[in-house]
């Protein structure tokens, strides 16, 4: 394995890995702890119609994406925010037409067709150096962000009420959270993939939630583990030549599934013992 990091692309994928894992374990455990997951995966998906207004409109990648994911966003946060009781059906509806939309578009699109099935699975053994310069950029600006709002988004993740009586924002900072899960999936998306966003945004945050003991600890824990398994599943995926994306989600699966058995079985000798 060690003769292998000499290569580039396999050195990038690794380092891509441990950038996706920080910007995961930061953002996914604020979707876990404030129960965002569905809404983050709405936007993930409606990720889908910003890259068909790319390629449709010629545009940049980037540009068309990151717009029309937060465009997205910011209608689910709206949403969530003044009719909940309708939220998961609002969220929904977004989540299948951005997706149809990105088809549509690029169906409509004359010459080359963009594969989007590289962007449900990712394509992490070809990541480039301006992608992790990309994925760097993010890190930084996501860990500032959420260091200098770390007090107000803590409040507001454990007592909302709580949260507005001591005059936190609580709308606005809704809204850059829900914001920068979108800037997230935006930078991800292209290298690793829609599913093991998903993946890394909610398996490791679950995990670390049952032994933090704090938000700040939750957060570390959940890039480490986040770390873990992806560096596990890419050296998992080298030494049986399987597919990188897939073999980092199975192990992120299979470390869920102990965690929740480990934690029934402690539950269970804590209840024997008392």
């Amino acid at each position: 394995m060690l003769d292998a990091l000499q290569i580039d692309f396999i050195r990038h994928a690794f380092m891509a890995g441990l950038l996706a894992s920080l910007l995961c374990g930061v953002i996914g455990t604020l979707v876990v702890i404030n129960r965002l997951v569905f809404l983050s995966g709405g936007i993930a998906h409606a990720a889908y119609g910003g890259i068909g207004v790319s390629v449709f409109l010629g545009i940049p990648f980037l540009a068309g994406t990151l717009g029309f994911s937060l465009a997205a966003a910011l209608v689910m946060a709206a949403v969530t925010l003044n009719a909940r009781h309708r939220s998961d059906t609002v969220v929904g509806v977004i989540w299948a037409v951005g997706m149809a939309l990105g088809i549509v578009l690029i169906d409509l699109t004359p010459g080359y067709h963009v594969d989007l099935m590289s962007y449900l699975f990712g394509s992490i053994l070809t990541v480039g150096r301006l992608d992790l310069f990309v994925l760097s950029g993010a890190g930084v600006f996501v860990v500032l962000v959420v260091t200098y709002f770390y007090h107000d988004l803590s409040a507001m993740a454990f007592d909302e009420e709580f949260a507005r009586l001591r005059g936190v924002p609580v709308r606005g900072l809704y809204f850059l959270l829900v914001c920068m899960v979108a800037v997230c999936v935006v930078f991800i998306i292209r290298v690793v993939g829609l599913i093991l966003v998903m993946a890394l945004m909610t398996i490791p945050p679950y995990m670390a939630e049952g032994y933090a003991r704090s938000l700040r600890s939750m957060m570390v824990l959940a890039v480490v583990l986040s770390a873990l398994l992806t560096t596990g599943g890419l050296c998992l995926s080298f030494a049986f030549n399987l597919t990188s994306g897939a073999a980092i989600i199975l192990t992120a699966g299979a470390a869920f599934f102990i965690s929740i058995l480990l934690n029934k079985f402690l539950r269970a000798r804590r209840k024997a013992a008392g």
